[in-house]
């Protein structure tokens, strides 16, 4: 059995906002490490999701606030300085590109530097530079989680050029030091491995636990005089995830449809989604859920018909990933609804008949194949049993997370017989 190690995790999200870091922390500690979150805290919503998970958390925490007090407002302002200078130079230095990287690397690096640990996980780029400052000071190693591509993760960085050398400076600088990495889909471990000629990242896709699976598969329901309910979920109801055209596709359907969006809604989103779905003629109701813990999200999918993951192709990012959305479908044993990214298309076969492709930028052939699926009560029948089986015996934290343990363990064992042969 692998020596138990001291295991850091650094993310500068809140953790219920995070749940891949929760399920790495789980696993990591039942595996017998010690292991301590390092994570942010920044938005009032989310704090009693973030006490859930804290309560039944086994291993050790700090929180991060980095909304006001003294030391907030300081690097909030080095920040806007860094990234100004950014802005005139283009080529900034690591110090400068984490400065006006994010306001929280600071206090997150000071925070984990507090940790003795063996090893320090980042989460996003704040939580690599941090975990790699807080390594540093105690002569560990540092590791890096992708759960995207971060240099074409949204479109500020792919079209802000100090955003793009920002990010770019950081993770050149310190992805070569990282002892291991890993990514949450085979693309994004591509796009990192040809970036920046490293080996290829491990993915660790983002599945989820069988204890948060409902107890037994749900049932088909194919009564024709209810309309089908489709459900999508994510932290935010916001443009540009695909909703607006998944509305235009909806409008042209001769199956009635209900559509129930779960999340927090952005500004006016949802008065314009409603405004999008009056002028084309959408008149199925469109319900808006509220937020819950991730540990429920699956057993709260059981009771719809179709889950939609409608992932863009821009920016880059979201050609490559593969969302949670998926993988919390599959445990539900809810099918899929896919729109063809990559990503997405790579993962299909392995789906077979649990999911269903749609073309959104062609909303009259999507409708068309929406109305054939909804149409045959054998296929969506064949569907959701698919969907069960698969989370039961492939997609789930069970299966994924010994690659994650396997790889931690690597790192150890390879640093213990290189010890050995220098004292040899």
């Amino acid at each position: 059995m692998p020596t138990p190690r001291r295991i850091c995790l650094v993310s500068p999200s809140h953790v219920a906002a995070n749940p891949r870091l929760v399920k790495e922390a789980n696993a990591l500690q039942a595996a017998g490490h010690s292991v301590h979150v390092v994570a942010g805290w920044y938005f009032e919503p989310l704090d009693a999701l973030d006490r859930e998970i804290y309560s039944a958390a086994t291993w050790d925490r700090t929180t991060v606030y980095y909304v006001t007090g003294p030391r907030v407002l300081l690097a909030k302002a080095r920040r806007k300085l860094a990234h100004r200078k950014v802005a005139r130079t283009k080529q900034p230095k690591l110090t400068t590109a984490m400065r006006a990287c994010h306001p929280a690397i600071g206090l997150l690096a000071m925070a984990a530097k507090k940790i003795d640990a063996d090893l320090y996980i980042g989460h996003g780029i704040a939580g690599l530079a941090a975990a790699a400052i807080a390594a540093g000071a105690r002569k560990a190693r540092y590791a890096f989680d992708a759960e995207d591509f971060h240099s074409a993760e949204t479109t500020a960085v792919v079209e802000n050029a100090a955003d793009a050398a920002i990010v770019g400076t950081i993770e050149a600088a310190l992805l070569p030091g990282c002892c291991c990495m890993t990514a949450a889909s085979p693309l994004i471990s591509h796009a990192y491995s040809t970036k920046y000629s490293i080996d290829p990242p491990v993915p660790i896709l983002n599945v989820f636990p069988l204890s948060e699976a409902p107890a037994e598969a749900p049932a088909v329901l194919t009564d024709p005089r209810k309309p089908a309910k489709l459900y999508w979920f994510s932290q935010t109801i916001g443009p540009g995830r695909g909703l607006e055209q998944v509305i235009l596709t909806l409008a042209r359907m001769k199956t009635h449809c209900e559509l129930y969006l779960r999340g927090i809604p952005a500004g006016d989103f949802v008065d314009d989604l409603l405004g999008i779905a009056a002028t084309v003629g959408f008149t199925g109701k469109i319900e808006i859920l509220p937020t819950a813990p991730s540990s429920e999200m699956a057993r709260l999918a059981t009771h719809y018909d179709l889950g939609l993951s409608l992932e863009q192709t821009k920016p880059a990012n979201r050609d490559l990933c593969l969302t949670n959305k998926i993988f919390t479908y599959l445990l539900a044993g809810l099918p899929i609804a896919l729109t063809p990214t990559q990503a997405q298309l790579q993962l299909a076969p392995e789906l077979g008949s649990s999911a269903v492709m749609l073309n959104l930028d062609e909303p009259a052939k999507a409708a068309t194949e929406l109305d054939s699926y909804f149409a045959s009560p054998l296929r969506r029948a064949t569907a959701r049993a698919e969907a069960w089986r698969l989370a039961q015996t492939r997609f789930n934290w069970e299966v994924e997370q010994i690659s994650l343990l396997r790889t931690i363990d690597a790192v150890f064992s390879h640093a213990a017989r290189t010890l050995a042969i220098l004292g040899a």
